[in-house]
């Protein structure tokens, strides 16, 4: 059995996340870290599972100290939890999403946790707008691009974050790898596509980006419970999409992941 801690728990995302992993209690342990003991604005309350006091922990990302009780004894640390508004203030950006994904690493560290499984965004890679067939892909002009021609974007392409959210996003990849590098944790980045709360887009251009909720669930139980052997890995969280803009092979074959849903 593995403990398992999610940050942003009471977010859409972590919420969902915490719902899958609790339904198997003979392999997974779940905690909960909210910074405060109500749901978030993209999930809706009726759908809020709420988390027993003995397995939830209320703490501020920007305090350490608060941090780190927070991760003691924990196997996995799923960290969900940001300033996840692209056009949010930069010090909320800077406060949630720098430091205290700073915070989060460091304290898993010197907890000896063994894996981080590390939320970022589809959006670090928004920037191929400039380029077909990403542009056309990106507006929902799916009738102009052949399928022969598409190559979705692969996670080992360079990201070209827009906003100061996907860059912060960026940092946090950074970070997993210099902790998987340097440090010896196990750390998984995920660049999770469009999770919503009504479970569809409200866009046509939204298809190429969509992730169910049980799709999303999966793969980061997949993360969860992939061979430790796996030190370091960049992964995108979409559904069975037809025109993806991110390529979900290296998912597939090195975490098992099986998307059920998907715009066809």
């Amino acid at each position: 059995m593995k403990k398992v801690l999610i940050t942003g728990a009471y977010g859409l995302v972590g919420n969902v996340a915490y719902r899958w992993l609790t339904a198997a209690p003979d392999r997974y342990e779940v905690y909960g870290l909210v910074r405060r003991r109500a749901a978030s604005a993209r999930l809706p309350d009726a759908d809020l599972r709420p988390i027993p006091d003995a397995r939830l922990r209320v703490a501020d990302l920007t305090d350490f100290a608060a941090v780190q009780k927070a991760v003691s004894g924990m196997d996995v640390v799923v960290h969900l939890a940001a300033t996840p508004d692209p056009s949010g203030p930069w010090e909320s950006i800077h406060a949630n999403n720098v430091m205290g994904s700073y915070h989060v690493f460091e304290a898993c560290r010197l907890a000896g946790v063994a894996r981080v499984v590390y939320a970022s965004t589809v959006m670090v890679i928004f920037g191929y707008d400039s380029e077909e067939p990403y542009r056309s892909l990106l507006a929902g002009r799916f009738e102009a691009v052949p399928l022969p021609d598409l190559r979705p974007i692969r996670p080992d392409q360079s990201t070209r974050p827009r906003e100061l959210y996907a860059v912060s996003k960026v940092w946090g990849e950074g970070l997993a790898y210099m902790y998987a590098r340097t440090h010896g944790l196990s750390c998984l980045a995920l660049r999770i596509g469009w999770v919503l709360a009504a479970d569809r887009v409200p866009a046509r251009w939204g298809e190429s980006v969509y992730c169910s909720q049980r799709d999303i669930a999966q793969i980061i139980e997949r993360c969860v419970a992939a061979p430790a052997s796996l030190r370091f890995g960049v992964f995108f969280g979409l559904s069975d999409n037809r025109y993806n803009l991110a390529d979900i092979s290296n998912a597939r074959e090195l975490l098992g992941y099986a998307p059920q849903d998907g715009y066809r």
